[in-house]
């Protein structure tokens, strides 16, 4: 018989996954506590953005593969694995992870669940959490049932989460017993029999695999940014820095991309709680690096809107069209999106501040609605003493200087993402920077 699946918790990765495992051919029944958010989904209605995402949830709802609830005891009677997909933010004023999100659903299905059942973890965790969570499980399940438990840990990039979770570029799961690993190779019969790589293993690996990508995607970016920093101060071309040790095998060119840095509600929180854990385990110096990867990518901004400054000279009063909030193209995401804070520090400043972002304004208006929002680049830029990019969406990087010259007031373009033609925008007249550049000020000039 085909298994049930459950999918607990409804935000970006468990509504993702719960439509994925829908779109594999399994029954599905996707669980949260909050009832607008079942009635949302259950409409057919995403509360983000997701390219691909909408057609798979309707396609779905529609198939009747796929319902969502929100009665753990439903579950429980129903669902022969159990994925928690629910989040792990950064404690307030702290770098560590709250897991009371998991803690409390795993609590709830072991109290739930009537008939042998697997429970797999798909949030972020710190290290040790899994076995952890065994003893909440023995704790609270009943005694005629036998509750698994594993560790799946997500690697979605947002933009390509459906891709990401129907044809991996790898699987990794930490399990404990034979039975956990033959149902998990069941779910994801699909993605093995196309040759996926299936990594079993302990769950300590496991759940250290996912922080460990994130440190090192994390370092990587911040590692371009800091010898941008170097090439903004002497000259040289950080674009073609990079190019060159891209092309040795050991490096790759991937996430060398100078500019803004990083942000999200993945890397940020990630890095710093795995410190945070280091630190517990009495290993503070094994990750203290990372302290100054986080300080690198936190002074990009810092940059541009020293530019800024230095381009416009007083920045009160000036208008400054940003163009992008989002912490990157094809996602609606402005957590810690180094764009978004440029935008509210320009304000802070005195400045004007005119927004435009294909997504991610109605998000962007709840964090800071003092801003000025418009839906489409013209708007953005009329009259605008400086235009800055700052997420490098493809309707941005396609933008020819000619279309905007006759609408700005200045003609003065920061490209924070690196994406724009320098040549052909200083051939129309525009004073043109970009971050990894060599500044000569012109403002106050």
């Amino acid at each position: 018989m085909a298994l049930h699946i459950a999918v607990i918790g409804t935000g970006y990765l468990g509504a993702t996954h719960a439509a994925c495992m829908a779109e594999l051919g399994f029954e599905v029944l996707g669980l949260d506590v909050d009832q607008e958010k079942v009635d949302s989904l259950s409409r057919g209605e995403l509360p983000f953005h997701e390219p691909g995402l909408p057609e798979l949830l309707l396609k779905h709802i529609d198939s009747g593969r796929l319902r969502f609830t929100t009665s753990y005891e439903e579950v429980g009677v129903w669902a022969d694995v159990h994925f928690i997909g629910v989040g792990t933010p950064q404690l307030p004023g702290e770098y560590a992870a709250d897991v009371a999100f998991v803690d409390a659903a795993t609590v709830s299905l072991a109290e739930n669940i009537t008939k042998d059942a697997l429970i797999v973890g798909k949030s972020t965790v710190p290290v040790g959490t899994t076995r952890r969570l065994l003893g909440l499980i023995a704790k609270n399940k009943r005694e005629d049932v036998r509750i698994d438990l594993a560790w799946n840990p997500e690697f979605l990039r947002e933009g390509f989460a459906v891709k990401d979770t129907i044809t991996p570029d790898r699987l990794v799961v930490g399990v404990d017993s034979v039975r956990a690993e033959e149902t998990l190779r069941e779910v994801y019969a699909s993605a093995l029999a196309l040759d996926t790589p299936f990594i079993s293993t302990d769950f300590e690996t496991a759940e250290l695999v996912k922080v460990a990508a994130n440190a090192f995607l994390a370092t990587k970016i911040s590692f371009i940014n800091a010898f941008s920093e170097v090439t903004e101060a002497v000259g040289g071309d950080i674009r073609t820095l990079a190019d060159a040790i891209g092309h040795d095998s050991r490096i790759g060119r991937k996430f060398l991309n100078a500019g803004l840095g990083f942000g999200g509600g993945c890397l940020p929180k990630d890095i710093r709680a795995l410190q945070a854990r280091v630190s517990e385990l009495g290993l503070d110096r094994t990750m203290r690096f990372l302290t100054e990867v986080d300080e690198i990518n936190l002074r990009r901004r810092e940059r541009v809107i020293y530019l800024a400054a230095e381009i416009l000279g007083d920045l009160a009063g000036k208008k400054i069209a940003v163009l992008g909030v989002t912490f990157k193209p094809d996602s609606d995401d402005v957590r810690d999106s180094p764009a978004l804070d440029i935008a509210a520090r320009l304000y802070g400043s005195g400045a004007d501040v005119t927004v435009y972002d294909p997504e991610g304004n109605a998000n962007a208006a709840k964090r800071f609605p003092r801003l000025h929002y418009v839906d489409d680049t013209s708007t953005a830029v009329a009259e605008a003493d400086l235009v800055m990019l700052l997420t490098e969406w493809p309707e941005f990087k396609a933008l020819e200087p000619a279309s905007l010259t006759s609408l700005v007031n200045k003609r003065r373009i920061i490209d924070a993402r690196n994406v724009l033609d320098a040549t052909s925008w200083e051939h129309a007249g525009w004073h043109f920077t970009a971050l990894g550049q060599y500044f000569e000020p012109t403002a106050a000039s």
